[in-house]
């Protein structure tokens, strides 16, 4: 079996520079790859900004537009009283969204407490602490101290045993 070739990723954005354009990239990366890296043009946003969606895309928008208006109509029964509707509390106004691997309701306040508005990205982002162990699987040269904080310790036992805690 011959080895897959890696795929080299590069994103950029219509404010990135005015010479280094999507082309330029592909070009650059095609000719200093030599075979090692294969390259293809990819424009995300266009893909973003609407076309033919996938079966997987209607399926999915349809499910999230069930599981909203069931969710608006219990919130409309909750706060309706004598004919009129009191929606003054913070889940009243709510984003759905996958967290975690579940389909869930942000209250809009929650997430203001997270977001950096400035650079229009979460705070926290949990992938950044996976960065080191990325770069240590392109073969970067970095050392594991880097990547683990603490003392190295050194197994001087020759046997392992459950009664001891190995």
């Amino acid at each position: 079996r011959v080895p897959p070739i890696p795929s080299l990723c590069s994103l950029s954005n219509e404010k990135c520079h005015e010479h280094y354009t999507t082309e330029f990239l592909y070009n650059l990366y095609s000719s200093e790859g030599k075979g090692i890296f294969d390259c293809r043009i990819n424009v995300l946003g266009h893909l973003q900004q609407g076309g033919a969606p996938t079966p997987f895309d209607r399926n999915y928008g349809t499910k999230l537009g069930v599981k909203a208006v069931l969710w608006m109509s219990e919130k409309l029964q909750e706060v309706y009283r004598k004919g009129r509707v009191f929606a003054n509390s913070g889940d009243s106004a709510c984003v759905i969204g996958l967290r975690k691997k579940v389909v869930a309701f942000s209250p809009v306040t929650e997430l203001k407490k997270v977001t950096d508005f400035e650079h229009r990205l979460p705070q926290e982002q949990w992938w950044l602490n996976l960065r080191l162990m990325l770069k240590m699987l392109a073969n970067y040269q970095i050392s594991l101290t880097e990547y683990i904080s603490g003392t190295m310790e050194h197994v001087t036992r020759r046997t392992l045993s459950i009664e001891k805690g190995f």
